[in-house]
């Protein structure tokens, strides 16, 4: 790999991890650039604005989280332990973020549109393609469950993958406000109730 895409990826890199810990107003690309190792004047041949980096870091952040999501609910085993499981390694990432760093974090893409979604169209836009990607995944595996007559059928909705995934965003905000990772430790039997009701 050459010194031009390791610059480049750094700076993905440096993005992701603090806008997951801050937030995209409290940054800037000094603070992003001297995080990477980059010089500051470097980084606009890479990007050509902090929006354009924003894109490119939440497309990248989806882009090593997605094959996780899709091998977990569209792999074997009965459907609702899929969602489950999904559920319990999102739980266990917010734990072992609390362990390793002293805080939960959150989610990039909840974090995010929560700070940005009146500020930024292009940036709003990508959040949602992403979390409708989500919710489509939540969706085939609420069919799988239907079928497989684990959950009622009227709940294999996108209404209620919606919902689903609404749970389990609200429930790792709740966890970040309290930076206690505690919070999602009654989360997939919550949803489990949310599904059955």
């Amino acid at each position: 790999m050459g010194r031009t895409s390791t610059a480049r990826e750094r700076l993905l890199d440096a993005a992701c991890g603090l806008m997951l810990k801050r937030g995209y107003g409290t940054i800037g690309v000094a603070e992003i650039c001297a995080r990477a190792d980059v010089k500051k004047g470097s980084f606009y041949h890479f990007f050509e604005s902090k929006q354009a980096l924003t894109i490119e870091a939440i497309n990248a952040h989806w882009a090593a989280q997605r094959p996780d999501w899709v091998a977990t609910l569209r792999g074997d085993g009965p459907a609702e332990d899929r969602l489950e499981r999904l559920f319990l390694d999102q739980a266990a990432a917010q734990r072992a973020a609390k362990t390793e760093g002293g805080a939960v974090n959150g989610c990039l893409f909840g974090n995010l549109a929560l700070e940005m979604s009146t500020q930024d169209v292009v940036v709003q836009a990508r959040l949602a393609a992403i979390f409708d990607e989500q919710i489509d995944l939540v969706h085939a595996t609420l069919t799988d469950a239907a079928e497989q007559g684990t959950i009622p059928t009227p709940a294999a909705t996108r209404t209620t993958a919606r919902a689903v995934l609404a749970q389990l965003e609200g429930m790792v905000m709740f966890a970040k406000l309290a930076n206690d990772p505690s919070v999602l430790d009654e989360l997939w039997a919550q949803t489990s109730r949310l599904l059955r009701s």
